[in-house]
């Protein structure tokens, strides 16, 4: 890959498919929700093991990040506060939870990070939030477990020892949260917007059209605008297309486009008179750029794969990481979020796999968990299953058992929810019946 434009286009790439993306022990989960295990220490000879800790390298992307977000930094903070959470009851088979190293692979070399982590051999996992992934496969073949950011789907598929934040998505099964936003919106018109560089990019846009299109008996929704080659980050402008779609009456958007290109659509709408026209993100769930937008995004939806911080704690994991992730100075946002989800998965396994562990004994451990829901933060995983990318052929037998996404709506430079409530704040479909129904809202704890 070349290290501007086509390491960018890579990167947009998994963007679009982040857009689309937008778990058997005593209990049906296999997840340990208290206590540390930390007094069944026994001998092992993995790597990174030793008498007192089991020590783990984080790699991801810091400089060169072209979007410029917190990535590596924060989401290191999610996966440092779980393991002090943790560490606080004793561990885990008698030893502390490390980061020993973390690795900024300065967006174009995570295979190189990847292999002098192979080659040094001296931490037990690792845990991965990089924009590009070209790395995972070497960490897989090598018998590392891989504990990762779930927006990179062709890396993770088929690969027994790589866990996500969530499962590989089906990139062009029906969404049903895209008729259900324009529901919420009142829109019947509906444009669908994606980048040009690849056809995984496309997809995404046409996953949008064809979602609409196959309930519009139902819903009385169109897509009236579709446009699936926009430049990345939209170097041009948006003018001509927001003028087109001003001509065609749009009355939500849907887009697959990163933040920085969402904000400059925004612009561009309110330059036009449009600033009222609402539009549905997938992937910009971000407190502090909403906050900072001086209210471009308001009245805009955003899809959240994990239970929003705006939901009531209730009986899940929330409150653990709001009060731990605050003892380590850092903010309770999306990143770490993935990272206190992917460090949970690290120690569940560890827990299962029981004294004496090695790498592949906690590998197979952790695909024994069948309902994995990271005490209640997201909708249940089944990792016995759920390595292989599910298709629209046949969704069900890797896919999820639900179709589930939170939503947020934008409104004076904050997030309030929206579909679901503050207890039941997931909207929730049947995987196993695409028909066009109301959702379930749904809580997983």
């Amino acid at each position: 890959m070349m290290l501007r434009t086509g390491r960018m286009r890579a990167m947009a790439v998994l963007l679009a498919v982040l857009g689309l993306v937008a778990a058997a022990c005593s209990n049906s989960t296999g997840e340990d929700t208290g206590g540390g295990g930390g007094g069944d220490q026994a001998v092992s000879s993995a790597p990174g093991v030793t008498d007192s800790e089991i020590r783990f390298s984080v790699l991801g992307t810091n400089t060169n990040n072209p979007l410029g977000n917190c990535l590596l930094d924060c989401y290191a903070a999610g996966v440092k506060a779980y393991f002090d959470y943790r560490n606080s009851e004793g561990g885990v088979q008698g030893r502390k939870l490390v980061i020993a190293e973390e690795i900024d692979d300065a967006l174009g070399e995570n295979q190189k990070k990847a292999l002098q982590i192979i080659s040094a051999d001296d931490t037990f996992a690792t845990l991965s939030a990089p924009q590009l992934a070209a790395g995972w496969p070497d960490l897989a073949k090598a018998g590392v477990p891989l504990y990762g950011w779930a927006i990179h789907p062709a890396e993770m598929n088929g690969q027994e020892g790589i866990f996500g934040n969530a499962a590989a998505p089906c990139l062009d099964c029906p969404d049903r949260t895209f008729p259900y936003v324009a529901k919420l919106a009142g829109a019947t018109k509906i444009a669908a917007l994606g980048y040009g560089i690849t056809a995984n990019s496309k997809m995404c846009a046409n996953q949008i059209t064809s979602t609409i299109d196959k309930y519009k008996a139902d819903t009385g929704q169109e897509v009236v605008y579709s446009n699936d080659s926009l430049a990345f980050g939209l170097p041009n402008g948006i003018g001509p297309e927001v003028t087109a779609m001003k001509d065609a009456g749009v009355q939500l958007i849907i887009s697959c486009l990163d933040l920085n290109a969402m904000k400059t659509l925004a612009q561009e709408l309110k330059r036009q008179g449009l600033d009222g026209l609402p539009m549905y993100h997938l992937n910009s769930y971000n407190q502090e750029v909403v906050a900072g937008a001086e209210g471009l995004f308001d009245g805009d939806y955003m899809s959240v794969i994990f239970r929003p911080f705006e939901a009531s704690d209730g009986d899940t994991a929330m409150a653990k990481f709001k009060e731990w992730i605050a003892k380590g100075d850092g903010e309770p946002n999306e990143l770490a979020m993935y990272g206190w989800i992917n460090a949970d998965l690290a120690y569940q396994g560890i827990l299962k796999a029981g004294p004496g562990f090695t790498r592949q004994s906690v590998i197979a451990a952790t695909n024994t968990l069948t309902d994995y829901s990271a005490d209640g933060l997201i909708w249940p995983v089944d990792w016995s299953r759920q390595h292989e990318t599910p298709t629209v052929q046949d969704p069900v037998t890797h896919g999820y058992k639900q179709e589930c996404r939170a939503l947020v709506k934008a409104n004076g430079g904050a997030f309030e929810l929206v579909g679901g409530t503050k207890d039941k704040p997931f909207v929730c479909w049947p995987a196993e019946n695409a028909k066009w129904t109301e959702p379930v809202l749904t809580s997983f704890k």
